[in-house]
């Protein structure tokens, strides 16, 4: 465990303070890692997250105003997550008709890799004839077969699929793949009427009311848990007998970040510090990876990759350090 031991030093010298310094140190050949992990960080592999949100049709003018505002309001959210416009891309209205949307997943295929994260939100109206479910939209509507075909020529490792719909359950089992993260607002096919999740889904990711551990970041299984939970109150609130009852389907739930607030939240004025914000989310991302890679790595291999991605999260933040004023972090 002589590898672990290292990273233990190195981990508890940056937590106090001499970050930079102490995390080159751990390993014997500290500067040439400290240039690597320099043109590494310059280069910009660490893993994006990339999202996209579609409104659907909503058939009378209150739903077309609650889908597309409930549709802004986590397009924000996914900016605030980033800290990057570029990789969120929002269709609402006339436009999220059924090529535009295909379109999206295509680029989406074509731009994210396999290190990246990818979040797609379908809000909007849902049906299910017993066989097919479609998700309604201007013009044609897109099936439940269709939209699998598009999300699984998607390269990222790393997905989450909320289907915020009526008639959303009727999805799980086909969409279910490893390493994707399926969540619907309703059960099955059968649950057919207007839902309420995809209101309680947007308080969670954006306030701080689902962030259980305080820690100014929210994960899917806290946003679900917040949202499911809410839905419930507010049948019961209502006296009325629930109508839809959300599923969560997929592994390490609780390491897939979807909002970040308060001090985790870094959107400012300057453009600069932005990207380095974004740049920290996605090292941090590649530190989840490597995590939950430990159990198929030789010790040895797990701690040594475990230190690269420590000692460029360290760099980085040494640069945000000096751009922060006096008494921030």
């Amino acid at each position: 465990m002589a590898a672990a031991a290292k990273v233990g030093t190195a981990v508890k010298r940056w937590a106090t303070g001499d970050r930079l310094l102490a995390a080159g140190k751990a390993r014997a050949a500290s500067t040439q890692w400290f240039f690597a992990g320099a043109v590494l960080l310059a280069s910009g592999v660490s893993a994006d997250t990339y999202s996209l949100v579609v409104s659907g049709l909503g058939g009378e003018p209150g739903y077309e105003q609650r889908f597309s505002e409930q549709a802004e309001k986590i397009a924000a959210a996914s900016r605030n997550l980033t800290g990057s416009e570029a990789t969120t891309t929002l269709l609402t209205g006339a436009k999220a008709d059924r090529e535009s949307v295909r379109r999206e997943l295509r680029s989406l295929a074509a731009k994210a890799g396999p290190d990246d994260e990818v979040i797609i939100t379908l809000i909007g109206h849902g049906t299910f004839d017993g066989e097919q479910y479609r998700f309604n939209l201007p013009g044609p509507d897109l099936t439940a077969a269709e939209l699998g075909t598009l999300f699984d020529a998607l390269r990222a490792r790393r997905q989450l699929i909320v289907n915020a719909t009526s008639a959303s359950g009727a999805v799980v089992d086909s969409w279910k793949r490893e390493q994707r993260l399926v969540i619907t607002a309703t059960k099955s096919g059968g649950e057919r009427t207007a839902t309420r999740f995809a209101e309680h889904w947007v308080s969670a990711l954006t306030s701080l009311e689902a962030d259980t551990n305080k820690d100014d970041i929210i994960t899917a299984t806290e946003a679900f848990e917040y949202a499911t939970r809410k839905v419930t109150e507010s049948f019961k609130s209502d006296a009325l007998l629930a109508t839809e009852h959300s599923r969560l389907s997929g592994e390490n739930a609780g390491r897939f970040q979807v909002a970040r607030m308060g001090t985790a939240a870094r959107v400012t004025s300057d453009p600069a510090m932005n990207e380095m914000y974004a740049q920290r989310v996605r090292i941090e991302r590649e530190l989840d990876a490597v995590k939950e890679r430990k159990a198929s790595m030789v010790v040895d291999a797990y701690y040594d990759e475990l230190e690269g991605v420590l000692v460029r999260l360290a760099q980085l933040q040494r640069q945000i350090d000096a751009k922060q004023p006096a008494g921030r972090e």
